[in-house]
């Protein structure tokens, strides 16, 4: 279903980028966009892949080994070597049996001097073939190897989902700042829809002669004054949906809308000590330090692994022939036995590696300690952002609510003469100060949960991709 979605979604990219149209977002689609299109997401899951080959790999070191092997070789010139003449050697001991039973007269010039003569005992044509079978009894740097592997595949699948929460809480960031920034574009245009209207209504006061023409020219100088900010206001939106699509990973070209409300709903402010209790326990970041501590501590025995024995079994048969014209005579041979190998001495190598794992285990360990620290300190941050925001948005709101009746009231008194220009621009200044409070105060508390959902290492179970 996943990748229906995603294939729908990005169907519905390509065809708003061919025909002009806005594609159309949820946060919920922004997310999955981003977890499909992130590389560091592709890169981490990437190394999960690569760390379950590598446990197959550790494993398949216990396996028994099966070599074959087999060669063929043909002497262009046979090798020769000293050897004794065995002619001279036959007849002197036929001569020496001869004289000593008396058939022949002893006669000592039929003995030939002993001499070595050039020969050779190979055979022109030659081959072997081979099958070999190792398997490992007892090798504890293999056991070791295969602890090390898991480890190591738990510790990419806590780096994949640790990359995943960030991207979300990016996600996040990136949508919400498209709505603030919305609605700050709309609090813009509202309050200049409200000075134009205003001008309007000064100018055809000033035709009747109702109002002085200062209070035109100050209506005028206010139009214009909240002008620029329209426009600053535009382009902080433009700029917010560029920096959305970076972090969904789309091209700057395709035209994007966003659906969504930053809506503040009061809920209560979660215990410090507990939420760093939960943090300690589910943050990915320090999940992933203690894994690595772990890995270091599975080198460590990983290398100690060398001062034991290692003993094997094996298994050999041998099938070879030779003839100097291809009739080979062919034989064939077998073996099977036990190994044992114990290293004495290797120049200190293996104690020096110890030595490096256990200050590289050490190192991890301060950085573990370090980073809890560090959590435990933006745990308190966002709570203390989030009690800080709830105390002073019950209080925006009904500021909102003043600031709106406060303006009304302001338009209807320069309406009856009884007002001036300058309590209508104070009431609009003072609403739209209001209402840009409000939405910043709602943002910082929308990002700020967001913050401590990623630092606990709560992720919704529908963008886990594992």
């Amino acid at each position: 279903m996943k990748r229906i979605t995603h294939s729908i979604i990005f169907n519905l990219a390509v065809t708003s980028f061919i025909f002009g149209q806005s594609l159309i977002v949820t946060l919920d689609d922004a997310v999955e966009i981003a977890l499909e299109n992130n590389r560091e997401i592709g890169i981490a899951s990437m190394e999960v892949r690569k760390s379950r080959a590598t446990v197959r790999e550790a494993y398949g070191h216990a396996l028994p080994t099966v070599d074959v092997s087999g060669n063929f070789s043909h002497f262009v010139n046979k090798p020769r070597m000293p050897f004794p003449d065995f002619e001279a050697l036959l007849g002197n001991a036929t001569y020496s049996i001869l004289f000593d039973e008396g058939v022949l007269q002893r006669d000592e010039d039929k003995f030939r001097p002993i001499a070595t003569q050039l020969q050779s005992f190979a055979q022109t044509n030659n081959y072997e073939s081979q099958i070999q079978v190792l398997q490992p009894l007892f090798n504890s740097t293999v056991l070791r190897g295969i602890g090390a592997s898991r480890r190591y595949h738990n510790l990419a699948e806590e780096e994949l989902q640790r990359t995943i929460s960030s991207t979300i809480l990016d996600v996040k960031r990136s949508f919400y700042a498209v709505l603030l920034t919305k609605e700050m574009y709309e609090i813009a245009l509202a309050s200049f829809d409200n000075a134009a209207g205003n001008l309007r209504n000064v100018r055809a006061a000033y035709g009747q002669g109702l109002v002085a023409e200062f209070d035109l020219l100050q209506a005028e100088v206010q139009v214009e004054n909240i002008r620029p900010m329209v426009l600053q206001s535009e382009n902080a939106l433009k700029n917010a949906m560029d920096g959305l699509k970076i972090v969904l990973g789309i091209d700057q070209d395709t035209v994007i809308d966003v659906v969504g409300e930053m809506v503040y709903t009061a809920e209560p402010v979660p215990e410090a000590e507990r939420t760093i209790a939960d943090a300690f326990r589910g943050n990915y970041g320090i999940k992933s330090l203690e894994i690595k501590r772990d890995v270091d501590r599975a080198f460590i025995d990983y290398y100690q692994s060398e001062y034991w024995p290692v003993l094997y079994a094996f298994g050999n048969y041998t099938r070879a022939g030779s003839d100097d014209r291809y009739n080979f005579q062919n034989y064939s041979s077998s073996i099977v036995g036990v190994t044992i190998s114990f290293n004495l001495f290797n120049g200190g190598r293996t104690r020096q590696r110890v030595q490096q794992a256990k200050v590289t285990m050490n190192q991890t360990e301060q950085q573990l300690h370090q980073y809890r620290d560090y959590v435990a300190m933006q745990v308190r941050s966002k709570i203390n952002d989030l009690r800080r925001v709830q105390s002073i948005l019950e209080a925006q709101e009904r500021n909102v609510e003043l600031a709106g009746r406060a303006y009304d009231i302001a338009v209807v008194r320069y309406r009856e003469g009884t007002g001036n220009q300058l309590e209508v621009q104070n009431a609009d200044m003072a609403l739209r100060q209001a209402r840009t409070n409000r939405l910043n105060s709602v943002y910082d508390y929308i990002i700020a949960r967001a913050e401590l959902d990623h630092l606990a290492g709560r992720i919704n179970e529908m963008y886990d991709v594992r």
